[in-house]
């Protein structure tokens, strides 16, 4: 989400439109397939699906969805599209692949062909993350693609290999960890949690490549300590960091990146065939932050359509139908307490695609998709 001003952000959802137009127009995609796991970031709709799943942990009520082409709420926790959304549209398709929830039986083998889309809003690396909001954790999603791989019989590996596996997880961890007094505790171990968290992930791309999956986008955890609702929560621990942001999840976010980092230089080293392309979404963050120009992208409580300056439009983070929408939402980082813009997912869209080694390593998403 890399920017100097509001303006920037209009200017680059233009890019990233008219690279999925580009691509769009094409004869086929770019990769014949593509499957989504993760967290609210690219979730879908998948907790609307969810029977047990709380209404704390769903969008499926104004005023998300405000920008959305139906102007309707879709379950993605966004004003428009989500990062999913615009990473299909550069491949290709018209947008992201349809919510696995969603989905009657008979349609799931079908629709691996052209890709699913697993995220669960609310979940995390770890199992207990998420757990009370009874959402797909990890482990479910895993155990949903690798099912409907099995359905697909030998025909399966030469889709899947040429396909593109794109993973955004992470944060919700890190919001759990530091909740509660977790920040002033001096017999916590930030190394063990953050070891174990990329313990997990390798667990899961091993298990993902075991399926057939050669092709890997990864989204590590932006700055989760200047989300609204964590700038807040900072303050009320007396730990905000130069950016007025939570400067102990903040810390997390910048630790993780390398561990995952060089979690995957390992992996891929070892496993034959895989291909890799990694965020540093924290550095993305941090130069936002460095260099906004626009008041709107330094206050603390700047979510897109101002939900947390006014009473019962704000709840857990979410907006509700009391919201009043900002009518220069592309000028806004966060659409609510924690979830970005369409316009700032874009401009990490952007990124992911074109970025020639500053925030993405070792390759773009360009590249990527070409080998």
């Amino acid at each position: 989400m890399a920017t100097r001003n509001g303006g920037a952000f209009v200017l680059v959802a233009l890019c990233v439109s008219g690279l999925a137009l580009r691509v769009a127009g094409a004869r086929e995609p770019l990769m014949p397939a593509m499957y989504v796991l993760g967290d609210s970031t690219v979730d879908v709709g998948n907790n609307n699906f969810l029977p047990d799943c709380s209404a704390e942990c769903r969008a499926n009520y104004p005023r998300y969805g405000v920008d959305f082409p139906t102007h309707k709420p879709t379950g993605r926790f966004s004003n428009g599209y989500n990062l999913a959304d615009q990473i299909a549209q550069f491949l290709g398709f018209t947008e992201s692949p349809p919510a696995y929830a969603s989905l009657p039986p008979e349609r799931i083998l079908g629709q691996m062909k052209t890709g699913i889309n697993f995220a669960s809003g609310g979940s995390g690396l770890q199992d207990q993350t998420g757990k009370h909001w009874r959402v797909y954790t990890m482990t479910d999603q895993l155990e949903k693609f690798t099912c409907a791989v099995q359905m697909m019989g030998n025909s399966s590996y030469d889709l899947i290999s040429r396909s593109l596996v794109f993973i955004s997880v992470g944060s919700n961890d890190l919001f759990e960890y530091v909740d509660g007094n977790a920040t002033l505790s001096p017999s916590r171990n930030d190394t063990a949690f953050l070891q174990g968290l990329v313990a997990a992930y390798k667990s899961y791309l091993q298990e993902l490549y075991a399926a057939g999956a050669r092709k890997f986008s990864i989204v590590s955890p932006s700055m989760v300590g200047c989300c609204p609702s964590q700038r807040f929560a900072g303050a009320a621990k007396k730990d905000l960091d130069g950016y007025r942001c939570f400067g102990t999840a903040n810390d997390l976010s910048r630790q993780l990146y390398p561990k995952l980092h060089s979690m995957l230089q390992d992996l891929s080293a070892d496993l034959a065939g895989m291909n890799y392309s990694i965020c540093h979404s924290a550095a993305m963050a941090e130069t936002v932050l460095k260099h906004a120009a626009s008041p709107t992208l330094s206050k603390p409580d700047g979510a897109g359509h101002g939900v947390l300056r006014r009473r019962r439009a704000v709840r857990d983070g979410k907006c509700t139908k009391f919201a009043s929408v900002c009518p220069n939402r592309d000028n806004y980082l966060f659409w609510d307490g924690f979830h970005p813009t369409q316009a700032a997912s874009a401009e990490a869209a952007f990124a992911l695609v074109a970025d020639q080694g500053l925030y993405v390593h070792p390759i773009n998403l360009t590249r990527l998709a070409a080998l």
